[in-house]
């Protein structure tokens, strides 16, 4: 995930207009940031770092020219550098692209680019972008087209911005599957990835759909187009965010909005599917699998190995990362280890990292490009979660999960599961819309003092990252436990004071899990059921069941599963007055051991 801004101005230098829009992008990405004028050449400055450290250096809105494009990157194919810096341009330095999203097909166009005579200077699937519509243009069309024509050729997901110098004045921005909006305020006209970019410049906003181009022209102003190039009248919203507001797209915590982002995010995972089937090919004569992790990424682990071992005749390990060392005598060359950790840098895993080099396979499954943990395994796969600014991880965590359903099932070649897995996102999206019904029981059990999550098999990982949730943003004590595992203790605690959160989704463990949940019923405590909507035993007057369709299976249960237990957490954050998103005593990146 990325940001992008375009502006034409009236009598006024862009660049710094751009700076201070891009800073309001951040959230979005933050591993370098540049800007690009059209002036008599193309004016560009750009680099690695963040946007105060770059501007340090290079005084970006030291630039010429009333229009251009900026962009803040999350880096997805290429590591942090200045090549690999946005804006990217064409090789006669006529063209100049910012852009959203991940182009599937790049390596192929790239090829063909390259046979055509074209010079690339980056890593980045962007670059082939202003080669395309150089190409197109150099066949006779305009930009216009060209970018069109160009657009059509790529698999995968964009928002651009363009210009070239052979056309001034102008800026076309086009999108798919990545978010767009244009703004205009009496001369001046921009467009943006989201509205916080450009909100103290104008609150008339237009938003854009997929396929739409956007034509900013300093002297028609904007104009929208559909696929086949017709204009299209569209309405013009007036927004009353404050910036601050807007930052968050509206929502109040960034928490809840990245919950509500991780249908895209799981979508934007799996576009990466023929990244891991390349890695799985790499993989030989593997007899054990080691999982090691810290926190959310040690709960992910943990459904890996019931996936694994459901799908695979191998035996799979689980190990805290901290405790690696103690099991490092047991690695061999026919082990992998499979390191998991959403910003690459986390200490214990880093450690990890290190003893298993030395004596077995290794894995890592990241979200930072170029961070530490992705530079020292032997394999890599990305998660495409895009910048995670609350400290409780959500879609990181659900997007982890994709990544281990991907290798599990190309591992096991059982390729026949990723049409139900392809069908998780929109589950998810289902979810999302019983939000009201969780704000209730949140407001219902806000000032309990302890908490049981319970499940067996794959919902016992995600019980355990349910209660691990609540406690970390509403401080109540909260246990996740094997739901067997009750009556050898924990139910000498349940009474009608402790509530019991039982995961119990269609499968080989439900009829056992609902035994479960009749012993704690037997004991007084109150129910939370979050399982099929059409589950008579948890549809009773003293269960407060999230019902979900029962079309989704234990097996696939963990990504969609975990949305309800993560937005009870966080509206019981809110109801208690406690800030979600920066938890006291927790940092989102663990840097030491």
């Amino acid at each position: 995930m990325c940001g992008i801004v375009g502006c034409i101005l009236n009598d006024k230098k862009a660049a710094p207009v751009l700076l201070e829009c891009v800073k309001r992008l951040e959230y979005r990405g933050y591993d370098s940031v540049g800007i690009a004028t059209p002036y008599n050449e193309i004016e560009l400055k750009k680099d690695k770092g963040k946007i105060d450290d770059v501007d340090q250096k290079l005084n970006l809105g030291d630039i010429p020219g009333n229009m251009g494009i900026a962009h803040v990157r999350w880096a997805t194919h290429g590591i942090p550098t200045r090549e690999n810096s946005h804006p990217h341009n064409d090789c006669k330095n006529r063209i100049s692209v910012v852009h959203n999203g991940i182009i599937e097909n790049y390596k192929e166009l790239k090829d063909e680019l390259i046979r055509e005579g074209h010079l690339f200077k980056s890593e980045t699937d962007t670059e082939v972008i202003p080669h395309l519509i150089e190409r197109y243009m150099d066949e006779g069309h305009d930009l216009e087209e060209s970018v069109r024509k160009a657009t059509n050729d790529l698999q995968g997901s964009f928002a651009l911005a363009v210009f070239s110098l052979d056309e001034p004045g102008k800026i076309i921005g086009i999108l798919k599957d990545s978010p767009l909006i244009a703004g205009k305020n009496e001369s001046e006209y921009f467009l943006a990835s989201d509205v916080p970019a450009i909100l103290k410049q104008t609150n008339n906003i237009i938003y854009l759909k997929d396929g739409e181009m956007v034509i900013l022209d300093e002297k028609e102003g904007v104009v929208v187009k559909d696929v086949e190039g017709n204009v299209v009248e569209k309405e013009v919203h007036i927004i009353d965010w404050t910036p601050e507001m807007a930052e968050k797209g509206g929502y109040d915590h960034f928490m809840l909005k990245e919950i509500h982002e991780q249908p895209k995010a799981v979508r934007d995972t799996l576009m990466g599917a023929e990244e891991i089937k390349k890695v799985v090919k790499e993989i030989k004569s593997i007899k054990r699998i080691c999982f090691v992790a810290c926190g959310t990424s040690y709960h992910a682990s943990l459904i890996g190995k019931y996936l694994f071992e459901s799908l695979m005749d191998i035996p799979i390990d689980v190990v805290l990362a901290s405790e690696f060392e103690y099991s490092a005598n047991t690695l061999n060359q026919e082990t992998l280890v499979i390191l998991i950790t959403q910003s690459g840098e986390t200490a214990d895993t880093l450690k990890s990292l290190r003893i298993a080099n030395k004596k077995s396979k290794t894995l890592a499954i990241v979200n930072v490009l170029g961070s530490r943990a992705t530079r020292e395994a032997d394999h890599v796969i990305y998660t495409h979660a895009g910048p995670e600014i609350g400290v409780a991880a959500t879609k990181t965590y659900v997007s982890q999960l994709a990544c281990i359903y991907l290798l599990a099932i190309y591992m096991s070649k059982k390729e026949e599961l990723l049409e139900r897995l392809n069908q998780i996102p929109e589950e998810m999206e289902k979810i999302l819309k019983k939000e009201d019904q969780i704000i209730s029981i949140a407001h219902k059990y806000k000032d309990v003092q302890d908490f049981f999550f319970i499940g067996r098999g794959f919902s016992y990982p995600t019980a355990m990252e349910g209660a691990l949730k609540l406690k970390e943003i509403t401080y109540i004590h909260a246990e996740g436990y094997a739901a067997g595992e009750l009556k050898h203790g924990p139910l000498a605690l349940i009474d009608d004071e402790v509530p019991v959160v039982a995961v119990v989704p269609p499968g080989k463990s439900h009829d056992k899990t609902l035994s479960n949940v009749e012993e704690v019923r037997a004991r007084g405590a109150h129910v939370i059921g979050v399982g099929s909507k059409k589950d008579d035993v948890l549809r009773s007057e003293t269960v407060d069941l999230i019902g979900l369709d029962d079309e989704i299976d234990e097996m696939f249960s963990a990504i969609p599963y975990i949305v309800p237990l993560q937005l009870l957490s966080y509206h019981i954050s809110v109801a208690k007055g406690i800030d979600p998103d920066k938890p006291k005593n927790l940092a989102k990146c663990v840097t030491v051991e």
